[in-house]
């Protein structure tokens, strides 16, 4: 059978379905043993009897038991069919190609899984002589057709994902798809409800026989088996291992783009090769770059070692990147076949892979085995079953069974041979033994399994201890006991508890059967005996039973009494109440019954009024008409009982009882009295509705009633003055009237004066009035005296005088102002009403004091005015007393006054710095000056700095110099007295050209001969001082301009005329020219005028001259008439000739002289301006960046 891929999931059962065979079954029964071969090369899957799944490869022969002698049903993958044969009474079921056309590129086929088939649980049968069939690893790809899209798989999840190729595919037939349909539904299934079998991605138990446990892919289900993953490396501090266990290299098959430079890496050397480790190291790599070769240092390049140990063509895992040459490779699994390569990146050389290096690791003892397993026991024997652990390359021959002999002592060996099971006989009963297992292969023995004790069946134990009661409820019990007294220990040892009710009469029912020493037993009943008694058991049996004790649930809380009711007749100041018992009393009897009471305006709260057995009780002390509410509880052993539901009851409202005399409020009037009483102190349980008032006088005993209604206060009215009343008040609710008050004996008063007569009304002055007036009738009560009420608006009047005078005279009037008037006359019974209005007008007066003056602020002005030897103040107009305002007294100080006209704001100047003034105003109109207002204090500023001496020390036609203060001429303290410079425009006006803390400023951009007026102002924190005297600085006259260089034109043999530029005369002052000429090195002036030419006689023949100009300009209005000449001219240059020689062309060369020396002079002119302007842009640049920018 070739069994080198797995077969599909969708047509092949879950391998956990497969039951195994859990003993060694006999040849003569009628099961039937079935062969499956294995050819060398090919996997076989089975599922072992623990869960496992262990991976067979061939050569090998799987006996698989049929338990009714059927043949399985073979599923294969397309393009293959299975085949039975039968060789000397044993079948044997192989995998074959479906035809003949079977080529070596083609892929294995899967190996068989036998659905309901049993595996025998011995070890493989030996190979037969010769192979059925050859190994076929095939690398072709299936057909596009076959490929199908699986979820990811439950049961094989290490499968490298593999692809095979068929061209002749025979469909599956019907039965087959059935089962793939139904296979495919239960899988779906399974991965719906979560219960995916994690026991069958466990490792496998041998190198050889393994499933990896890396990353897989499984396509159309078949995937070839990979080997043991290898573990991550730990590398030096340099090197990295990759952290999940799942990154996988593979081999890259895609075209690298080309490259000037080739780097290549020599093959790797493995050494040092254990059974779990090996050494890999490797040389530098070299790069060629046009034929020839570099070699590089190792921090250059970046080092990644893959291994597989699943072929050359295997995927690759990668276990270490760093930039070491030599590392270990550890955690590899022992007999194992590896292969290893390096790749070698840098950042500028394109990746290069070395070849591949193999190496097989070293065998080693097995692995420790699992703990042997207990599969019978009596009371005088255990037997026992193990299974193999990995072989790591050597055959295992031979277990060590050890044990201790139930003394915990040392163990000893119990057994050694190749059997998996064994049986310990003659032990003793009820005895622990405990038990370990070792494997041995060639190689050396394995460690010890992990220690486990079993124990053998014992006798019967003895009875246990009655149960006890830990805890009780209401409903349920919690018991508790013990072990047996002198048992023997037994892992085996359960109890079975019995528990009769009292007075069920079905006597003694189990009620728990466990292993545990306690348990609670739910669902009782309340307040009920219970008798329990205890069984033991073990695997000899059933003990005796224990004492019966007898346990009681705790009763249950009461339920509530019933509602309280009523019991008799309601009193105002008490009630009888009663009420039954609850219903249900939980269980035991009721001890104790609570009353409880509350208002049913206190806010629920509830006061206890009774507590005892009694089921009855009188509730006194109650208040009449006063609504209650009741409610009763109850306790007993259970506990105490919720509250009754709550009963209100009503007291039986009264009369009121007698109110208090009602009492006279404020003083009695001639006519009428006015009454005020307040609620009786007992209102009888219901609110009071009415009050009755009764009145009867001295002489009559009859009473009448004045008033009955709900208010408290009353006026009695239309009585006589002078006269005694009697009163007497009632007060009544819903049920009556209560008694009278006491009497309450009250006298009305006299009345008040008529009204009087409209006063006369005589103005004295401007501010004083007399008011008189006459005597009203007193109203049988002599008038006291006389309340006179005056103001300006008749709705809005006081009283400014009360006393016995018939007269008042008013003083402090507004002048020109209307006043109203009106007097009142008052004596003991009152006062009288108002007279009639009189009205007066006062004549105009000095105008009224100032009411509101304050200091204006810097902010609050448009010019602010230097506030160290000024103060700004404004004021409200005040009332002008019928005559206009003409104007304002300031008084600031002792003596010193100030007139102003009619304004508000005023400055105050040439006050002292830093002094404080008391300032007052007044006003002034055609009548006089009026009051002064309040006085302001106020204080000036201190002094700002004075200006400082002005002077101009550089004068020039067209700038000024000005210096002024002494100091740098630069600022080189933080917060300097700064200066502001004004300059007179022609408007009159002086603007400010300067302003900063420098003493010295040049002003430009001037007209020549021109006077300028200069004045100058420092101002510091103190503020800004005053300005100085204006300063006249005059500008001196322009000198004439410069004048070209002359020109010599020669006349005769020794004479030539010397011409040049007219100048135009300056603002009136007439031009002179000062002509000089030099034969050698000095200049001699021949000639001064105003003339523009001059004419040169005597020259010498064959001599150079030159000769230069200069204008001068007469200042005819200065003193002396001096004299401004301006620079001189370029020098012209000329020869004087013999006149034969050349009378036409001396001239012309004379002049081709002059011209190149003027061109000469004017180039080296320009460039001195050039130098000049590049020179103070400079300069201007460096002033600006000091004091504008730092």
């Amino acid at each position: 059978m070739m069994a080198d891929q797995l077969l599909p999931l969708e047509a092949t059962p879950l391998l956990n379905e497969v039951p195994l065979l859990p003993h060694m079954v006999n040849g003569d029964s009628i099961q039937q043993v079935i062969l499956v071969q294995v050819n060398p090369g090919e996997t076989f899957t089975i599922t072992t009897e623990d869960g496992h799944i262990q991976c067979i490869q061939g050569p090998a022969h799987v006996p698989m038991m049929s338990p009714n002698g059927s043949m399985p049903p073979i599923f294969v993958p397309p393009g293959y069919v299975s085949q039975v044969v039968e060789e000397n009474g044993v079948r044997r079921v192989v995998v074959v190609p479906h035809s003949g056309e079977f080529h070596p590129s083609m892929h294995s086929p899967p190996p068989l899984h036998v659905p309901h088939y049993i595996h025998h649980p011995h070890a493989l049968l030996p190979p037969p002589p010769q192979p059925v069939f050859p190994a076929v690893p095939g690398t072709g790809e299936l057909p596009p057709q076959f490929l199908h899209q699986h979820p990811p798989p439950h049961v094989f999840q290490e499968q490298e994902p593999r692809s095979h190729g068929k061209t002749n595919f025979i469909q599956r037939d019907e039965r087959s798809l059935k089962m793939q349909e139904h296979l495919k539904k239960r899988l779906t299934d399974r991965q719906a409800s979560g219960h995916t079998n994690n026991k069958l991605n466990r490792p496998p138990s041998s190198p050889h026989k393994v499933l990896n446990s890396s990353n897989a892919l499984i396509l159309n289900g078949n995937g070839k088996g990979q080997q043991g993953a290898v573990g991550a490396l730990k590398q030096k501090q340099i090197g990295k291992t990759k952290g999940s266990p799942e990154a996988e290299m593979g081999e890259s098959d895609t075209e690298s783009r080309k490259c000037d430079t080739h780097l290549s890496i020599g093959k790797p050397v493995v050494s040092d090769i254990q059974a779990r480790s090996a050494v890999l190291s490797w040389n530098l790599p070299v790069s060629s770059q046009d034929g020839e070769s570099h070699s590089h240092s190792p921090a250059a390049f970046t080092f990644e070692v893959a291994i597989s140990n699943s072929g050359k063509n295997g995927k690759f895992k990668s276990v270490y990147v760093g930039e070491e040459l030599t590392i270990i490779l550890p955690d590899l699994r022992p007999a194992t076949c590896y292969h290893a390569r390096v790749s070698a990146t840098s950042s500028s050389i394109k990746e290069t892979i070395s070849e591949l290096v193999s190496f097989t690791t070293e065998s080693c003892e097995p692995d420790c085995p699992a703990a042997p397993k207990l599969i019978n026991r009596t009371k005088n024997s255990l037997s026992l079953q193990w299974k193999s652990s990995n072989d790591n390359g050597s055959k295992i021959t031979n277990f060590l069974l050890e044990w201790d002999e139930g003394k915990n002592g040392p163990f000893k060996e119990c057994y050694y041979g190749h059997l998996k099971q064994y049986k310990l006989t003659k032990l003793a009963p009820s005895t622990r033994y405990s038990l370990r297992l070792a494997v041995k292969n060639d190689i050396g023995m394995s460690g010890f399994s992990e220690t486990v004790t079993f124990s053998t069946a014992g006798v019967v134990p003895p009875a246990p201890a009655p149960p006890v009661l830990l805890e009780a409820g209401v409903t349920w019990m919690a018991l508790g006991w013990s072990p047996p007294a002198g048992g023997a220990l037994d892992d085996s040892l359960t109890y079975s508890l019995d528990m009769e009710e009292e007075g069920s009469g079905y006597g003694f029912q189990p009620q728990y059967n466990g292993d545990e020493l306690s348990c609670t037993l739910r669902k009782l009943r309340r307040s009920t005996s219970y008798k329990f008694r205890l069984f033991a058991y073990n695997s000899g049996g059933k003990s005796s039973p224990s004492e019966v004790v007898e346990h009681n649930t705790k009763p249950d809380k009461p339920g509530a009494p019933s509602k309280p009711v009523v019991k008799g007749k309601i009193h105002p100041h008490s009630v009888r109440v009663t009420w039954e018992p609850p219903k249900d009393n939980g269980g035991s009897d009721i001890s104790k019954y609570f009353l409880e009471i509350s208002e049913a305006s206190a806010g629920g709260r509830w006061e206890p009024i009774y507590s005892g057995a009694q089921r009855e009780h009188i509730c006194d002390h109650l208040r009449p008409g006063t609504s209650y509410r009741l409610r009763v509880s109850c306790a007993s052993k259970g506990g105490e009982s919720q509250a009754s539901d709550v009963t209100t009851v009503r007291t039986v409202a009264i009369p009121p009882g007698p109110c208090p005399a009602p009492a006279l409020v404020g003083k009695a009037k001639p006519k009428e009295i006015t009454l005020q009483w307040g609620p009786p102190a007992v209102v009888g349980g219901s609110e009071i509705t009415e009050y009755l008032l009764e009145m009867a006088s001295l002489e009559q005993d009859e009473r009448r009633v004045v008033y009955q209604g709900p208010a408290a206060e009353f006026g009695v009215t239309n009585l006589l003055p002078g006269r005694t009343y009697c009163f007497w008040l009632r007060a009544g609710n819903r049920v009556g009237f209560g008694p009278h008050s006491e009497k309450a004996e009250l006298c009305t008063a006299p009345g008040p004066p008529e009204q009087c007569c409209k006063p006369l009304i005589t103005c004295r002055s401007a501010t004083c009035a007399l008011v008189s007036w006459e005597s009203p009738v007193c109203n049988g009560a002599e008038i006291t005296e006389y309340r006179l009420d005056w103001g300006q608006v008749e709705g809005s009047m006081h009283i400014i005088y009360t006393g016995p005078c018939q007269s008042y005279e008013v003083k402090g009037l507004t002048p020109a102002t209307t006043y109203y008037c009106r007097v009142q006359a008052v004596n003991v019974a009152g006062v009288g009403l108002f007279g009639d209005m009189g009205m007066v007008t006062t004549p105009p007066s000095v105008p009224a004091a100032v009411a509101v003056l304050h200091l204006l602020e810097e902010d609050q002005m448009e010019i602010s005015p230097p506030f160290s030897t000024c103060l700004a103040i404004q004021w409200e107009e005040p009332c002008c007393h019928g005559a206009e305002i003409t104007g304002y007294n300031i008084d600031y100080g002792e003596k010193q006054l100030v007139t102003v006209g009619r304004i508000t704001a005023h400055v105050l100047e040439n006050l002292l710095p830093d002094t404080l003034y008391r300032i007052r105003v007044q006003a002034i109109n055609s009548f006089g000056v009026g009051p002064f207002s309040h006085s302001m204090k106020a204080k000036t500023k201190p002094l700002p700095p004075d200006p400082p001496h002005l002077e101009c020390v550089v004068f020039s036609y067209q700038s000024l110099k000005l210096k002024w203060g002494e100091g740098p001429s630069r600022a080189l303290i933080p917060n300097p007295t700064q200066f502001n410079l004004q300059m007179e425009d022609r408007f009159g006006r002086f603007v400010t050209v300067y302003n900063g803390p420098c003493h010295t400023y040049k002003v430009q951009r001037l007209s020549e001969s021109t006077t300028y007026r200069f004045r100058i102002q420092a101002y510091n924190n103190a503020g800004e001082g005053a300005f100085s005297e204006v300063c006249a600085f005059t500008t001196t006259k322009s000198p004439p301009a410069h004048l070209k260089a002359p020109k010599a034109i020669q006349l005769e043999e020794n004479t030539f005329e010397i011409t040049w530029e007219p100048l135009q005369p300056m603002k009136g002052d007439s031009i002179v020219y000062i002509l000089q000429l030099a034969a050698g090195r000095e200049f001699d002036q021949v000639y001064k005028g105003p003339e523009p030419w001059f004419r040169l006689l005597a020259a010498q023949t064959n001599c150079e001259y030159r000769v230069r100009i200069c204008a001068g300009r007469q200042c005819h209005d200065l003193p002396g008439c001096p004299e401004l000449y301006g620079p001189y001219s370029p020098s012209t240059v000329f020869c004087c000739q013999h006149w034969e020689l050349g009378p036409a062309t001396a001239p012309e060369g004379a002049e081709l002289v002059q011209s190149g020396k003027q061109l000469r002079e004017e180039r080296v002119i320009a460039i001195t301006l050039l130098c000049g302007f590049a020179l103070v842009t400079i300069l201007f640049a460096v002033v600006i960046q000091y004091f504008v920018i730092k």
